[in-house]
């Protein structure tokens, strides 16, 4: 049955022949490519291992919609850029996202909004445990072996927001209401987990606590791994470098700059820029300098590494402290721990492209939840860039060139008796390398 609609206004003719054009095209869909994400999502059960987290107080003989469909249909909503809950009422009866739920196009349609709003309140404490732990593990099992070392990237990401949320709280530096996530990926770019908190600078206690349960998750899985925390300066408290030292965990960690700090190098920020006025043409001029010291909250004194940069803008001083030895002061800084700039450009990948700020929800578990959801899509999306030719430029384009190039693509779908064909654009440039994606999908987990 056709549904009329009303034609869209404003369109020129063409060809001296007028243009009408109406939403009235049936089975179709703009993302074909939610196909792909469906394998994807199947190999690392995403949904699933939420939805076990999920008490559901629904009586069974009466359920139409699992918890493990609405996170499903939740998952592919975000990655193919259908941020907002409500477009749900509308992608409900997508042929496209329908097969994704392993549905046919003529069978049920998927849930609606207020199906989802109502799951997204449901989990309690516990359960948002379960879900942390179950992202853990997520993460320990898409590796085909287990890795002697991982890097864990822990930084700190603003989410404003503009109602009544709990644990909300005015931040003066954006100045602005809102929420300060910890979010942690390792050194390659997966993700590990987050969690909500307010706006404000994380205590050491804080910090303490989190790093331990991620740790003893983690360790659950690999008993024997060697774990390097990386972060700023945030971070450098005496807590975490005590807990580090007593469970064996290496660190990498900015401390702010301090009198004590600074009397150190005086001399090296003299010599660096004095080299620096003899040679402005050649750009900026470094140097390092290592010492042991410490603050007074400190337990003991640390390796600490000195970084002092000479340019046009003036001299610019950093510091961290660190408890690897093996290397010398300028391979750790720029080799080390410069590199945690990648976990700032995945932070920022997982709330430009896919959403992750939008925690508008009245409860703080109701968040909680959504970062997790928009981590299980940020888990789709780096899936299908994982089945990228290694050495090709897909293998590091962002999310939203993927989702542009491999998920919005149209699709003509019909259903047949014993078959279900989707027709595809002849002209589409990005067939070749959606084809090879799919080939190597099957493998992404061994």
């Amino acid at each position: 049955m056709t549904i009329s609609t009303p034609m869209l206004p404003g369109l020129s003719p063409v060809g001296g022949k007028k243009v009408v054009a109406q939403f009235d095209g049936g089975l179709l869909s703009s993302d074909a490519g939610v196909l792909a994400l469906r394998e994807i999502e199947q190999r690392l059960c995403v949904a699933e291992r939420l939805a076990a987290c999920i008490v559901d107080p629904r009586t069974p003989e009466q359920i139409v919609h699992s918890p493990a469909d609405i996170i499903r249909f939740r998952l592919l909503m975000i990655s193919a850029g259908h941020e907002d809950g409500n477009d749900a009422n509308s992608l409900r009866a997508d042929p496209v996202f329908k097969m994704a739920h392993d549905l046919a196009p003529s069978q049920r349609d998927l849930c609606s909004q207020s199906t989802i709003s109502r799951l997204e309140n449901l989990p309690d404490a516990r359960a948002l445990l379960r879900m942390g732990r179950a992202l853990v593990d997520l993460y320990c099992e898409t590796f085909s072996r287990v890795p002697k070392r991982i890097t864990l990237d822990i930084d700190d990401t603003f989410d404003a927001v503009h109602g009544a949320q709990q644990l909300r709280l005015f931040n003066a530096h954006y100045d602005e209401y809102g929420f300060q996530p910890i979010v942690v990926f390792d050194g390659e770019g997966r993700f590990i987990t987050a969690v909500l908190r307010p706006a404000k600078r994380p205590s050491g206690k804080e910090i303490r606590g989190f790093v331990r349960r991620l740790v003893r998750t983690i360790r659950t899985n690999w008993p024997r791994v060697e774990i390097l925390l990386r972060g700023d300066s945030h971070y450098c408290c005496p807590e975490v470098l005590d807990f580090c030292r007593v469970n064996k965990i290496d660190y990498i960690l900015g401390v702010a700059p301090t009198s004590t700090l600074r009397s150190h190098i005086l001399d090296l920020e003299a010599r660096v820029k004095a080299r620096y006025e003899a040679t402005p043409k050649q750009g900026k001029t470094r140097g390092f300098r290592e010492f042991y010291d410490g603050a007074k909250s400190w337990s003991r004194v640390e390796r600490v590494i000195a970084r002092v940069e000479a340019g046009a803008e003036g001299t610019d001083t950093r510091f961290i402290v660190t408890n690897l030895n093996k290397s010398n002061a300028r391979r750790l800084y720029e080799d080390v721990y410069c590199r945690r700039g990648q976990a700032e450009n995945h932070i920022k990948s997982w709330k430009t492209h896919l959403a992750a700020d939008r925690t508008s929800c009245t409860k703080a578990s109701a968040n909680q939840f959504r970062l997790f959801l928009h981590a299980g899509a940020y888990w789709l999306m780096w899936g299908l860039r994982q089945s990228m030719p290694r050495r090709s430029r897909w293998r590091v384009a962002q999310f939203d060139t993927l989702r542009l190039r491999l998920v919005k693509i149209a699709a003509r779908v019909v259903e047949m008796k014993t078959m279900i064909r989707v027709h595809l654009p002849t002209a589409c440039p990005s067939q070749e390398i959606l084809r090879f994606a799919l080939e190597r999908i099957p493998r992404l987990v061994t």
